[in-house]
C-alpha cells in the first residue's frame, strides 16, 4: 500500500507537468500522512485544476464521517465494483502529484524504512479517486484515496503492493471521465515497468510524522545504521488512534 509519500518538485515545474491554471505556491514535503490537505489534480469545466483533498477518502453515502474508517488507498482490481470506489472511478478520477514515496520491510525485529522514486528523477502522477462529503449541516469535505495494484517483480521485494503512477501522455485519459469510460482508464492501473523506479534504505526518522525535512530521503549512512541497530526497540503501549484503512480494509498505515 501506500501510507506516505513525498513531494518536493518547485510548484511552477509541477503546474508545468500537469497542465493546471491555478499558481499555486506550496512548500516541500517530505513526509506527507493521511488525514493530511495533499494536492490534487482534477479535471473541471473542461480545464485542469489544482485543488487541497484530504488524504482519506469517505464516500458521499457515509451518514457520519467520524464513524467511517479513512480509505487512504483503493485495490485496481475492484475499483470499478467496490462501492466506496465505483462512483468515483466512474466520475471523479484524479492525479496526485508526487516525487516518491515511503515504503517499511520488516528486518528481524525492526521494520526497516525505504525511500522509492523514479530512476530518472522525474516527478510522478499518482492515480487517485475523489469524493466530496458532505455533512449533515450542509458541511463540504473534498476526500482522496491512491489506487494500488500488484508490484512489479523488483519492487515486490519490498512490498507487495504499489501506487499506480499515470505517464504524462495517459494523464487526459484518465482524467477526462467524460470522454473516457471506466473500462478505459481501468486499462491504465498498471504496475511500473521493471527498472522504471529505484530505492534505498532511509533512517527511522521518518517513522514520526513531524519529522519534514530533506534528510528523510537521504540514503542510510553506515553511522546512522550501527546507531540505529544498537538502540532497541522501544515497546510502546497501545493508544488509541483514528481507525485508517488500507484497500484491504486494514487499520494500518504500513
Amino acid at each position: 500500500m501506500c501510507g506516505r509519500f513525498v513531494i518536493t518538485s518547485p510548484p511552477a515545474a509541477l503546474r508545468q507537468m500537469f497542465g493546471y491554471a491555478e499558481q499555486p505556491n506550496f512548500p516541500p514535503r517530505h513526509n506527507v500522512a493521511p488525514t493530511q490537505p495533499i494536492p490534487v489534480v482534477i479535471l473541471e469545466n473542461g480545464g485542469r485544476h489544482f485543488r487541497l483533498m484530504r488524504w482519506g477518502l469517505v464516500p458521499g453515502w457515509v451518514k457520519d464521517s467520524r464513524d467511517f474508517a479513512l480509505l487512504i488507498n483503493a485495490r485496481a482490481e475492484t475499483v470499478d465494483e467496490k462501492p466506496a470506489f465505483k462512483n468515483a472511478m466512474k466520475r471523479r478520477r484524479c492525479l496526485i502529484p508526487a516525487d516518491g514515496y515511503y515504503e517499511w520491510q520488516t528486518a528481524g525485529s525492526r521494520k526497516r524504512p525505504y525511500f522509492i522514486h523514479r530512476r530518472d528523477g522525474l516527478p510522478l502522477g499518482l492515480a487517485g479517486l475523489a469524493e466530496t462529503w458532505i455533512g449533515p449541516n450542509g458541511e463540504e469535505l473534498d476526500t482522496v484515496a491512491i489506487v494500488t495494484t500488484a508490484a512489479s517483480n523488483d519492487l515486490s521485494s519490498l512490498h507487495p503492493r504499489v501506487p499506480v503512477t499515470i505517464a504524462p501522455a495517459d494523464f487526459e485519459r484518465w482524467l477526462d471521465c467524460s470522454a473516457h469510460d471506466v473500462e478505459e482508464a481501468m486499462a491504465l492501473l498498471k504496475p511500473p515497468r521493471q527498472g522504471e523506479f529505484a530505492w534505498h534504505e532511509i533512517s527511522t526518522r521518518v517513522n514520526h510524522v513531524a519529522n519534514d525535512d530533506a534528510r528523510l530521503i537521504l540514503p542510510m549512512t553506515d553511522e546512522e545504521r550501527e546507531r540505529e541497530q544498537s538502540t532497541p526497540v522501544k515497546k510502546v503501549a497501545a493508544r488509541k488512534v483514528a481507525p485508517v484503512a488500507s484497500e484491504d480494509g486494514q487499520g494500518s498505515l504500513f
